[in-house]
């Protein structure tokens, strides 16, 4: 879309952008997760990365952490091949510490943290935001390295648009996809499913017999998404997304027998369920108040087993959570955000915990001013949750425009995370008087216009992190670490006459305070760069990663070696309904490791996969 489009669009009166939304998640230049609201990226004051559909389709990702290892700040951190728990590291810091949604629900896991990110198939996903730095003054607990938000897949415009997808490759990868979306100007529509599967691979190395199979993976997926228009001042919509299946994977330290003493090798496999549904009424109450409501359910089922044994437990966490939303325009310049969070957190499973659910309640309000000589914006949230008790977060910026290419952005924000149900309940190993974790953090940030076919975007900042849990002796968490991240980031995206280009770099010291240890699984250095070019009905690209070395373990003990990878894509319209697309990822087929394992008094890392390819059809008749 050209920038007077996109400029006329967000300058719409707000009956009109309510309804445009949709439209809006399909941009490049717009923003929504930052304040819970359609804006332009350059208007906000996060650091931040959006793929769109079409980049999905021009990158050809194979996971949702793939995408995720190409934004500057972010490091993924596996344990194995596909299905694999993810370590996923915002500007240093670790999993629990960044918040995840799918469509403004919160997906993660109340027990442990960990979102199932890695069990969301891209073939359901329309967008994905990344916003790097503290946002807990919008979205309270668990935002202190960033935001990650998931949006479903939506309609692309009027009458039906029917699409097929089949897919083959390495490792007896298949995957199938089908999607139905259409509407008109009230009412729109988007309804997927897929099926992924593959062998997978080993993903460890000397261990027991048992684990020397591979380590297959299945993921079934549906997505839906409705929104019907009522008239210039109403609109609702729901929005859900299911994802469940089979992972297998390695256990390289056995079952231990407490009666003999002896381990024995597993099979084991997790059947996992990750689902959102969620639901808003949009509303222009007044010609300056425009309203939205929202309602949402997560469930986040785990079920691990074992082939060889009994062996097996349950963690479930369901959520439901209610946001209500007011943006006032004040004036010309000045404008504010309202509103209240409410949601309850429940845990049934095989391990009993003292307690099973929690409550957390809270308001937000946020002030934003935008004048030619520079522009503010200055937020608080208190939130009041039922275990813990209350937190009060602040966030403000100062936006200088040097002239009209350059904007100069100093930020501070604060930032917290509550302790999971495991760190308060699990028996024998848990501590219910544990306080939330606590960040404050500055930065200073460039955007360039550098000319009509370049763009840069730099970041300089610094993260206190106080009250840090840690498991000590016996394996019992405390609130005694502390650590100090300091980076750097530079994303910059360059036209080559018909070639495009997308630069990442990022420097990162995260230390503990204590120690002078740098952080587990956190490499000091990271690049990514993509290259596409279109050769009218032929697409041609590749990709480079450069990641540093790292060490695995807190006391800076075991080194991960450093890595680089290489891939080609590329696809051919055989007409306007059909086309073929390739990829080869690991090009050289490097061997690498971004998690250690010990057995048998050695140290081995874990794998991940080699060389790969990937043919797939896509099929978009005209109905």
């Amino acid at each position: 879309m050209k920038p007077s489009t996109l400029l006329a669009l967000l300058c719409l009166p707000a009956p009109l952008l309510a309804a445009s939304r949709d439209d809006a998640l399909k941009l490049a230049d717009t923003l929504v997760s930052a304040n819970r609201q359609v804006e332009s990226r350059t208007s906000s004051s996060a650091a931040n990365t959006v793929f769109t559909r079409s980049d999905i389709d021009r990158l050809q990702p194979s996971s949702v952490t793939d995408l995720l290892s190409r934004v500057p700040g972010v490091q993924v951190a596996p344990t194995g091949g596909r299905g694999s728990l993810p370590g996923i590291f915002i500007r240093g810091t670790k999993t629990a510490q960044s918040l995840v949604l799918v469509d403004g629900v919160r997906i993660a896991n109340a027990s442990s943290g960990d979102s199932g990110l890695q069990f969301l198939d891209v073939d359901q996903i329309e967008r994905i935001e990344v916003l790097r730095g503290s946002r807990s003054a919008v979205y309270g607990s668990d935002a202190i390295g960033g935001v990650i938000q998931i949006f479903t897949r939506r309609a692309s415009g009027p009458g039906l648009q029917p699409r097929l997808r089949l897919a083959a490759g390495s490792q007896q990868t298949f995957q199938r996809s089908l999607g139905l979306s259409g509407g008109n100007g009230q009412t729109r529509f988007n309804l997927g499913a897929s099926l992924d599967e593959t062998a997978g691979i080993d993903s460890t190395g000397p261990s027991f017999a048992s684990d020397g199979d591979h380590d297959a993976y299945r993921n079934k997926s549906v997505n839906l998404s409705l929104s019907h228009v009522f008239n210039e001042r109403f609109e609702a919509g729901l929005n859900l997304l299911d994802s469940r299946g089979r992972s297998e994977y390695d256990n390289p330290f056995g079952r231990f027998d407490p009666v003999t003493f002896d381990s024995f090798g597993q099979k084991p496999y997790t059947d996992f369920t990750v689902s959102s549904l969620g639901s808003y009424l949009d509303a222009q109450l007044s010609e300056r108040w425009h309203a939205r409501l929202e309602l949402g359910h997560s469930e986040n089922r785990d079920r691990k087993r074992d082939t060889l044994s009994d062996d097996g437990s349950v963690f479930n966490t369901y959520r439901d959570q209610i946001t209500w939303q007011n943006d006032l325009t004040l004036d010309a310049g000045h404008s504010l955000l309202l509103g209240g969070d409410w949601y309850q957190d429940r845990v049934h499973g095989s391990t009993r915990f003292d307690k099973d659910s929690r409550s957390n309640r809270a308001l937000f309000l946020q002030h934003r001013y935008h004048g030619e000589a520079f522009s503010t914006e200055l937020g608080v949230r208190r939130d009041q949750n039922q275990q813990f008790g209350g937190q009060t977060t602040w966030s403000g910026s100062l936006t200088v425009p040097l002239n009209a290419d350059n904007d100069l952005l100093l930020s501070y924000s604060e930032g917290f995370r509550a302790p999971t149900f495991n760190d308060l309940y699990y028996p024998q190993y848990s501590n219910p008087d544990l306080s939330p974790e606590r960040s404050r953090s500055y930065e200073v940030q460039w955007r360039s216009q550098l000319g009509a076919a370049s763009q840069l975007e730099a970041s300089l900042y610094r993260t206190d992190l106080r009250d840090a849990i840690v498991f000590g002796e016996g394996s019992i968490p405390r609130n005694v670490a502390s650590a100090r991240i300091d980076g750097a980031e530079l994303a910059l995206t360059q036209d080559w006459g018909p070639w495009r280009s997308q630069l990442g770099l990022a420097v990162i010291d995260p230390r503990d305070r204590d120690s002078g240890h740098t952080l587990a699984r956190r490499a000091r250095r990271t690049a990514s760069l993509d290259l596409d070019r279109q050769f009218e009905r032929f697409t041609l690209g590749g990709s480079w990663q450069a990641v540093s070395s790292s060490f695995d373990d807190e006391s800076n003990r075991q080194r991960l070696g450093g890595y680089s990878l290489f891939g080609l894509r590329g696809s051919w319209a055989v007409s306007d309904t059909l086309k073929w697309e390739a990829k080869l990822d690991n090009l050289l087929d490097k061997r690498y490791s971004r998690a250690l394992y010990s057995y048998d008094g050695s140290t081995y890392g874990y794998r991940e996969a080699g060389r790969t390819w990937l043919l797939s059809l896509t099929w978009t008749p005209a109905l």
